[in-house]
């Protein structure tokens, strides 16, 4: 399926707002409201559109902590990276994981309850033994900027 300039508009108005109306989304994007409706219906049906969330504010509901931690692995054969992967899936307070190059392997983003939270976590996936030879952690202070959409206008120019 190729996508246009009007579907990349409507993708980025419903990353800004999933629970925008069909009438606004279809103003936004310069479409009467049927045609609109259907072309979400077909980048959902795509698998463009993979779900519609909602955004909590953690710091309303308590104190959290966020740590982005490196991780390298003992060994790095391709059964070693995806007993990690199934491993590391299994933690709630895991919210990203990445595997990267460079000086390390994997770069995770935990979100727990506090520091003493993070280490009883880290020191638990220690002792499972999910095959991590060193990690190095990094404790959030505060975070200046977080977009929760991509920049899907600047990066994909669509044809006409």
């Amino acid at each position: 399926m190729k996508l246009d300039r009007i579907d990349i508009n409507i993708l980025a108005e419903l990353q800004k707002n999933g629970r925008i109306t069909n009438t606004d989304l279809a103003d936004a994007v310069a479409l009467s409201p049927s045609p609109c409706l259907a072309r979400v219906k077909r980048l959902e049906k795509a698998g463009y559109i993979t779900s519609y969330n909602a955004k909590i504010a953690l710091d309303k509901l308590g104190e959290t902590a966020t740590v982005f931690t490196e991780v390298t692995l003992t060994d790095h054969h391709m059964e070693d990276f995806a007993k990690f992967e199934r491993n590391i899936r299994t933690i709630d307070e895991v919210i990203e994981c990445h595997l990267i190059s460079g000086g390390y392997d994997y770069l995770l983003k935990f979100v727990t309850r506090g520091i003493t939270h993070y280490q009883t976590l880290m020191e638990e996936i220690l002792e499972k033994d999910f095959g991590i030879a060193k990690y190095f952690s990094y404790i959030v202070l505060k975070s200046p900027i977080e977009k929760l959409h991509y920049p899907l206008t600047t990066l994909f120019k669509p044809e006409k």
